[in-house]
């Protein structure tokens, strides 16, 4: 299975620089039209549901405190296949020019968020796992 830090270095090859919030959201996309495309994940990391919307966990650390990303130095897009970067290109054509802002609102407003939200009050941490299948039952029900 395809490594979280190959796409990641595919989106930011793609996309240039971008945002810290951004990025994590399109990871997310990313991962959730992959399951209803190809049905199977991208990547096999969990992706959390954060106060300010979808995290994968794992590649946190190598962001955290930084506002922009301009490169991914921990992956290689080249050992993605036509199917995995097919999906990154049709993922960043409709979400990439949208602000970290919008696609956090727009992730707050779905039901794969909200559900593992569940219980907590509006900004309260929270590392809740938003499960692949309730990804793959919302947007293949788009």
């Amino acid at each position: 299975m395809t490594k979280v830090d190959d796409v990641a270095a595919a989106v930011l090859a793609r996309t240039g620089p971008i945002d810290t919030w951004r990025f994590q959201k399109l990871m997310y996309y990313c991962q959730a039209w992959h399951l209803v495309w190809e049905d199977g994940p991208l990547f096999p990391n969990r992706i959390e549901a954060w106060a300010n919307g979808p995290v994968v966990p794992e590649l946190y650390p190598n962001h955290r405190g930084k506002y922009e990303l301009r490169d991914w130095q921990w992956g290689r897009p080249e050992n993605l296949t036509a199917n995995e970067i097919s999906t990154i290109d049709a993922v960043l054509g409709t979400y990439a020019a949208q602000s970290g802002q919008w696609l956090s609102v727009l992730t707050h407003s779905e039901p794969p968020w909200i559900e593992a939200r569940a219980g907590l009050a509006d900004g309260e941490r929270g590392n809740r796992e938003i499960p692949k299948e309730a990804m793959l039952e919302y947007y293949g029900s788009l």
